[in-house]
């Protein structure tokens, strides 16, 4: 935590902490997506969702303002590509997981990371990914992530005061209103207008952490 601290832009720190306080979280979370229509045809076909993110030649052609399209500007302007969370992962990890079914429904949580940010709104500043941490937290119930939340709300205390713990809040509340994201089917999704997908999903607007970035 305190090198992730010194340097949040170590992403695979944060996959240390999560892996070393999650427990029993993400085999709660393979359960209940086991128990849905996508998750059988995810775990069914073997689908990986980040097969579909690499693909920027077929992203950058769906139209303007689509989730796809969206996607794929936002990693462009972050120099970020679909493989960097992966080998972010791998640097932090010596073991793989034994459950194919675990790993893969792992590997689809890690691969949404960077399309929650567009869908939700929140940007990849230290407030916004706190904030984004605390959505992921209130619909995962990951106590690592949770964890990182936490202490990314003090540590922003000294620059936004009260609006950092206020903004990590709404994000947590958004997240708690919204469709379990897990679930949903993002492959097909991608082709969908993104205020039309964020309607689907009871996704609302974070006033607040946009009011402190521009302020």
């Amino acid at each position: 935590m305190f090198r992730l601290v010194r340097n949040p832009s170590h992403t695979h720190e944060v996959f240390t902490i999560i892996r070393a306080l999650s427990g029993s979280d993400l085999q709660a979370g393979l359960t209940r997506f086991k128990g849905t229509e996508i998750g059988e045809k995810v775990l069914e076909s073997r689908l990986e969702l980040r097969d579909s993110l690499k693909k920027q030649h077929l992203l950058n052609a769906l139209p303007k303002g689509s989730l796809g399209n969206e996607y794929c500007a936002f990693v462009q302007e972050q120099d970020l590509s679909a493989d960097g969370l992966e080998k972010a992962n791998k640097q932090s990890s010596r073991s793989e997981i034994a459950d194919p079914d675990l790993k893969l429904f792992a590997s689809r949580q890690r691969d949404m990371h960077d399309l929650w940010h567009v869908v939700t709104g929140f940007g990849r500043d230290e407030l916004g990914e706190a904030c984004l941490l605390a959505f992921t937290y209130a619909q995962n119930k990951n106590r690592g992530v949770g964890f990182i939340a936490f202490v990314g709300c003090f540590k922003l205390f000294t620059k936004y005061r009260l609006n950092a713990a206020r903004s990590i809040l709404q994000a947590y509340r958004i997240g708690k209103g919204a469709a379990w994201l897990p679930e949903q089917d993002w492959e097909g999704l991608l082709a969908d207008e993104l205020n039309d997908v964020r309607n689907q999903l009871s996704i609302t607007t974070p006033s607040r952490y946009l009011a402190t970035i521009n302020a």
